[in-house]
């Protein structure tokens, strides 16, 4: 059974490969990786689920996995055993080409609330590296 919580996500389509975050709860679904964020709505039926998800892009000039820069939406259908499900999935957009992906459930991470905003990211936050003389 698909479970409330937090999941790291590998997904791949023939055309590329990524990672990235994914939070279920209540019957939503959302999530970030290195290009876009995704939010949606999940039904789950024992050990079967599906979901619709909207993607967002947040990076430019960087590719999806389907080798675009546009706005998706996901349909995806899956199982889950324990702490680990599967999932196919489809996008309108690009018929025949097909997303495969995993979700690996985090027992200890707790799933932001969606309402909360993304943290900006800040350089200036970044641990200093020591100079060296010439």
């Amino acid at each position: 059974m698909l479970k409330d919580g937090t999941y790291s996500a590998w997904f791949k389509t023939p055309v590329s490969q990524g990672t990235g975050i994914v939070h279920v709860a209540d019957g939503r679904i959302w999530g970030r990786d290195g290009v876009m964020t995704y939010e949606g709505s999940c039904e789950v039926d024992g050990d079967r689920f599906t979901a619709v998800v909207i993607t967002k892009k947040h990076t430019g000039g960087l590719p999806t996995v389907f080798g675009d820069d546009q706005e998706l939406e996901l349909k995806l259908q899956g199982t889950c055993t324990g702490k680990i499900a599967t999932y196919t999935g489809t996008a309108e957009q690009f018929p025949g080409l097909l997303l495969e992906g995993t979700l690996i459930y985090n027992e200890q991470a707790r799933p932001p609330e969606a309402s909360e905003p993304i943290p900006t990211f800040d350089p200036h936050k970044l641990p200093k590296l020591p100079t060296r003389g010439r």
